[in-house]
This record gives C-alpha cells, sequence and structure tokens, in this order.
C-alpha cells in the first residue's frame, strides 16, 4: 500500500523500440552530449547491450539506464531520470533492474564512469555496492572534466578483494 501522499510506484522494465524517443528526450534534458536515438538502440541489440525503463502508472517514461555486455562484465553506459524526476527513485530503480540483469548474467563485475561534480550520482552508486575504483582525466568534454571509475563486483575472481582491487601475492 502507498503511503498517503507519496508518488504512486514505478514499474520498470526492459527498454525496447517504443520507449526511444522518450528515453532520447531524457538524454536531452540531462546530458551535455545525449545520445541520439540510433545510438540508444544499441542497447536493444541481444548479447550486445539492455536497457531499462521506468514508467510512471500512465506509461511515461521517466527514467533509464543502459549498459553494454561483454564477457564477464557490464559497462554502465548511462543512468538518467527526467529532472522533473529527480530525487524520486526513478534512478536507483533502473540501476537495481541493472545490477539483478548482470547477476542474472552471472557477470562479475559491473563498471561506470560518473563525473567527479555529479555528487548525487555518485552518492547514489555508493549506496547501491559500488566503490570508486580510479580516476580517468579529461574524459568529459563539454564541459571539461575528469571522470570517477567506478565498480561493483558482483561475484569474487580469484586474486582480486571484495572492493575490486588487486590483492597483494
Amino acid at each position: 500500500m502507498t503511503e498517503p501522499g507519496a508518488p504512486p510506484p514505478l514499474q520498470v522494465t526492459r527498454l525496447c523500440e517504443a520507449h526511444i524517443p522518450a528515453v532520447a528526450d531524457i538524454e536531452r534534458q540531462c546530458f551535455s552530449q545525449p545520445w541520439s536515438e540510433q545510438a540508444l538502440r544499441l542497447l536493444l541489440i541481444d548479447g550486445q547491450g539492455v536497457g531499462y525503463v521506468a514508467l510512471e502508472a500512465d506509461g511515461r517514461a521517466v527514467g533509464y539506464a543502459g549498459m553494454f555486455l561483454a564477457p564477464d562484465e557490464g559497462q554502465i553506459a548511462s543512468v538518467a531520470a527526467h529532472p522533473a524526476f529527480r530525487r524520486r527513485g526513478a534512478g536507483r530503480a533502473v540501476l537495481r533492474a541493472l545490477i539483478a540483469d548482470a547477476a542474472a548474467r552471472e557477470l562479475e563485475r559491473l563498471v561506470l564512469e560518473v563525473r567527479v561534480s555529479n555528487r548525487p550520482a555518485r552518492t547514489l552508486y555508493l549506496s547501491e555496492g559500488f566503490v570508486e575504483a580510479g580516476l580517468r582525466r579529461g574524459f568529459y568534454t563539454h564541459p571539461r572534466e575528469d571522470a570517477v571509475v567506478m565498480l561493483r563486483r558482483l561475484r569474487e575472481e580469484t586474486g582480486a578483494g571484495a572492493d575490486g582491487r588487486e590483492r597483494e601475492t
């Protein structure tokens, strides 16, 4: 049961072709270099990428996340919430869907980059079990900025600690 005054729960579903225009609109509102609809369609190619979208009860897309797949890792390419729906759980919901998807695929880890200045996103990722694993200098343009590399282990590998860093032997 939803508490009085609380926003209605979001439905999270797998990204499909019908969602692409709305997701592209979210991209344009959130990022200085948004993905095109054509680029977003790469997330629909089975075995190459996967995406999830958060929908309101009326079917309106309010957030999405996508990752590209490698044999042992998911590279999270984007997590975004429509500006009017930030801090309402859309980003967390789609991120959790990606984490669950990656675990079901038995991936070893998830990796992402986030702007150093994006404290809300970094806080979200830390709260979902990611650790800060490095820095990519000058990774972003428009404006130019470093990226924090964040990592979440989904299963242990020999030689790596739970924090994702190699152990001394």
